[in-house]
């Protein structure tokens, strides 16, 4: 992480300090246990949502495909009585057609983003009110229940911590003698194994937090491997450098030789199937699909990219900070729903910070361009 995220956890704990002080339930086992769940959607819709950005779009449409596929996988389950397997696989290829399709327009036919995305706001919306007739959708299927619901043991979370601490340790000294072997300048030994300790601490005041209530919820677990896959994808492969280029100089990564299309498709394509995958938690969570699921859900993962340093002019981001933005966005939304504020004052607060984060981006560029 860089200076920007370290900074975004501090602030997270500040939050976590106000709210706590202000009301003794925010800072329970069951309720962080809550917070951390309640956070998977917004997490999963954030880590597609980073990667559109850094190419230099926005997909407007993510909330209403949460909402369209989690009523398709509704309708597989109860309707059509289909297989647990078969309604997931079903509800992930709906996600990637439909980022296929917005995909193409924008990179094959130069239909701008903005446009694209925020027609298919408008028409998956309106499609999963056709499809569902404008009903509520229970699931019923115990095994499809258990995605949203159901808890990991509290062996497997320390065994999880421990595997993340050495990772941590590992990837951290890793990096130091890369930037040795290069000639690079390093920070002092001590500075670098504190950095580790820190973390490692998160990670096993985390695990304790969750094992206390019931263990680790399994969202959780799938926020975490997507967001390792995709921190690989987004820093250590070529198409991850690819799209961080096309979002940095368009121009010049054409003249380099990279596929731009292409690449722009498939990030919309992973927009498409991280939503799908974002609805069949929430749906799962929910045991129903209704025609408000995913509402404005576009707006807080937005949110959390901006607040986690990925900048809207494209080129810079990362996986980790946009999580790191989602659980902030999420704590003040449980924050402010346990003070009991009305819910306009959610909106207020969230908007707010998302102009603020934008222009501490634009302030920070210019004053980086001096």
């Amino acid at each position: 992480m860089d200076v920007r995220a370290y900074t975004m956890v501090g602030a997270l704990i500040l939050i976590w300090l106000l709210f706590g002080l202000m009301n003794d339930t925010f800072l329970t086992p069951r309720n962080l246990s809550n917070l951390f769940t309640q956070m998977s959607v917004t997490a999963i819709l954030a880590i597609g949502m980073v990667l559109v950005i850094v190419a230099g779009h926005i997909d407007l449409s993510v909330g209403s495909i949460v909402g369209l596929t989690g009523g398709i996988a509704a309708i597989m389950s109860n309707w059509w009585g289909m297989p647990t397997v078969v309604v997931i696989a079903g509800t992930l290829a709906a996600g990637v057609a439909l980022g296929l399709i917005q995909g193409w327009l924008v990179a094959y036919k130069a239909v701008p983003a903005f446009i694209v995305t925020l027609g298919g706001m408008l028409v998956f919306r309106g499609v999963l009110m056709g499809v569902t007739h404008s009903t509520t959708i229970s699931v019923s299927d115990s095994a499809f229940a258990m995605l949203g619901n159901a808890y990991f043991a509290q062996t497997f979370g320390w065994l999880l911590a421990a595997a993340a601490i050495i990772c941590i340790v590992w990837s951290s000294l890793r990096r130091r003698a890369s930037r040795l072997r290069y000639g690079f300048t390093v920070a002092p030994l001590t500075i670098d194994l504190l950095v580790a300790a820190g973390a490692s601490l998160l990670v096993i005041a985390f695990v304790t937090v969750v094992n206390s209530y019931k263990g680790i919820p399994f969202p959780i677990i799938f926020v975490i491997v997507l967001a390792v896959i995709f921190s690989f994808i987004a820093a250590k492969t070529t198409l991850g450098r690819h799209i961080y280029a096309i979002g940095g100089n368009a121009e010049a990564a054409r003249l380099s030789g990279i596929n731009i299309q292409r690449r722009t498709l498939g990030v919309f394509v992973f927009s498409g199937l991280l939503a799908s995958i974002a609805s069949i938690v929430l749906t799962s969570r929910l045991s129903s699909a209704t025609i408000s699921a995913g509402n404005m859900a576009e707006m807080d993962a937005i949110a959390a990219c901006v607040i986690g340093g990925t900048s809207l002019m494209g080129g810079s981001g990362k996986v980790t900070g946009a999580i790191i933005g989602a659980l902030v966005m999420t704590s003040l939304d449980n924050g402010m729903s346990l003070m009991g504020l009305e819910s306009f004052w959610q909106y207020v607060v969230k908007g707010s910070i998302l102009v603020f984060a934008v222009w501490l981006d634009i302030a920070n560029r210019k004053k980086a361009g001096k």
